[in-house]
């Protein structure tokens, strides 16, 4: 579902604008993208996707969310920011071993239950009884956000949820699923954290001297 591309800083220039890939997981998972689709880059920056109703039309559109021809209010980006930071905290939830708020499941449910879970049935001259999509276009947002929920309950609750990890590399705040030994969302972020590793052990071994 989740196209590939690259992260942009909306608030850079286009010369300026870092490129992030999709993290590890992120496009078999729609919903661990978007919980990426803010983030802390190395930098200090801090980049979010859904900053803007076009951005966030955008983002729904190459992940198979939305029509090309949406159309989204403050609001509705709103709500899906809301979701957003919902199904984050069930994740880090999940990572740290903690127990997850009531206010953060009883959220990603309100979302799972918005839009009924079959094509419905319908009637109308010309092709009598058929079933259609769950809800006409003018209601994508909520089939969005139900899929979305859907996603990250499916992943929560599946085998990859043991896998789900945090990035190892300070300041990255994004999430992924860990192959093997790799606690990174991205090379450079391994670079980074290597990098500093190295480092800690050449001060180390300089106050010891």
């Amino acid at each position: 579902m989740a196209a590939s591309r690259t992260m942009r800083c909306m608030t850079a220039s286009p010369k300026e604008q870092p490129e992030v890939l999709p993290a590890p997981g992120a496009e078999q998972y729609p919903a661990l993208d978007l919980v990426n689709s803010v983030v802390t880059l190395p930098g200090g920056q801090s980049l979010d996707l859904l900053d803007t109703p076009s951005e966030t039309e955008r983002w729904l559109t190459a992940h198979g969310l939305a029509p090309k021809s949406a159309e989204l209010q403050e609001g509705d980006v709103e709500r899906l920011r809301a979701l957003r930071a919902h199904i984050r905290s069930v994740i880090v939830s999940k990572v740290h071993g903690r127990p997850t708020s009531e206010a953060d499941l009883e959220a990603v449910n309100e979302a799972l239950t918005r839009t009924p879970a079959a094509p419905l049935l319908r009637w109308d001259p010309v092709l009598g009884l058929h079933r259609t999509a769950v809800r006409p276009d003018a209601e994508f947002l909520d089939q969005a956000l139900a899929r979305l929920a859907a996603d990250a309950a499916d992943l929560l609750t599946g085998p990859d949820a043991e896998r789900l990890t945090a990035c190892g590399s300070t300041p990255c705040s994004r999430y992924l699923l860990r192959h093997g030994r790799r606690h990174w969302c991205s090379t450079r972020c391994g670079d980074r954290a290597r990098a500093a590793r190295a480092y800690a052990r050449r001060t180390r071994s300089v106050t010891v001297q």
